[in-house]
C-alpha cells in the first residue's frame, strides 16, 4: 500500500505490517483513504480528531448553504414616488439579506394593454437595485401581472457574516465613543481642582 505521513507527506509503498508497525510506534491510526487506487492509499493520522474536524466541516458548510427565500414585492403600476421609495428599500433590505426578490405588477383593466409601462418600471427598479442583484428572469406577463426576479449578488450566508460584522463595528465604535467621552468628562471635573493651585502661583 501507499503510505502517506500524518502531515501528508509521502512515506512510500510499504507492506500492511510496516504500515501497521508505524502507526503503532507513532501512537496514530492506519486510515484506508483511497481503497479504489492502486496500491490502496492509508494515512497516519489521529481518527477521532480527524472524524471531529470532518464533522467540524459539515456543519459549516450546512451553514453556508443556507436556504435563499424568494420575497414578493407587489406594485400598482401608477405608484407615488413616495410609496415607489418605500417599496425599493424593502427589496433593498431583502437583496442585502441574502434573499431573492421576486417584484410583481399588477395591471388594473386598461392598465392590461399598457405592458411597455410596466416594463419600464420593472428595468427603473433593476437599475436602481444593480450594485445588489443580478436578474434572474426577466420581465415577463402572467395574466393581469407582470414580474421580474432579482437576486442577491450575496449568499445568505455571505450576508448573514456581514451583517454580524457591522453590529460588531457599529459596538465597537459606540464603546470607543463612550470611553472618549468618559475621558473629556474626568479631564472637565480635575481641572477646577487645579484651578485655585494656578491662582496662588501667579500671586
Amino acid at each position: 500500500m501507499r503510505l502517506v505521513g500524518p502531515a501528508g507527506e509521502q512515506v512510500g509503498i510499504v507492506r500492511i505490517e510496516d504500515a501497521l508497525r508505524l502507526a503503532q510506534e507513532a501512537d496514530l491510526d492506519l486510515v484506508e483513504v483511497a481503497p479504489d487506487s492502486r496500491p490502496p492509499v492509508a494515512k497516519l493520522m489521529d481518527y477521532g480528531k480527524f472524524k471531529y474536524e470532518a464533522a467540524v466541516k459539515a456543519r459549516e458548510a450546512r451553514r453556508n448553504q443556507a436556504n435563499t427565500e424568494i420575497k414578493e414585492m407587489r406594485f400598482r403600476l401608477k405608484i407615488d414616488e413616495h410609496d415607489y421609495e418605500t417599496k425599493k428599500g424593502h427589496v433593498i433590505r431583502f437583496l442585502k439579506g441574502g434573499d431573492k426578490v421576486k417584484v410583481t405588477i399588477m395591471f388594473r383593466g386598461r392598465e392590461q394593454s399598457r405592458p411597455e409601462m410596466g416594463r419600464r418600471l420593472l428595468q427603473r427598479l433593476a437599475e436602481d437595485v444593480v450594485d445588489l442583484s443580478i436578474i434572474e428572469n426577466a420581465p415577463t406577463q402572467e395574466g393581469r401581472n407582470m414580474s421580474l426576479v432579482l437576486g442577491p449578488l450575496k449568499k445568505k450566508a455571505e450576508a448573514r457574516d456581514d451583517a454580524r460584522k457591522e453590529r460588531e463595528a457599529k459596538k465597537a465604535a459606540g464603546d470607543a465613543d463612550r470611553a472618549t467621552r468618559q475621558a473629556e468628562k474626568a479631564a472637565a471635573d480635575a481641572t477646577p481642582a487645579e484651578a485655585p493651585a494656578a491662582e496662588e502661583t501667579s500671586g
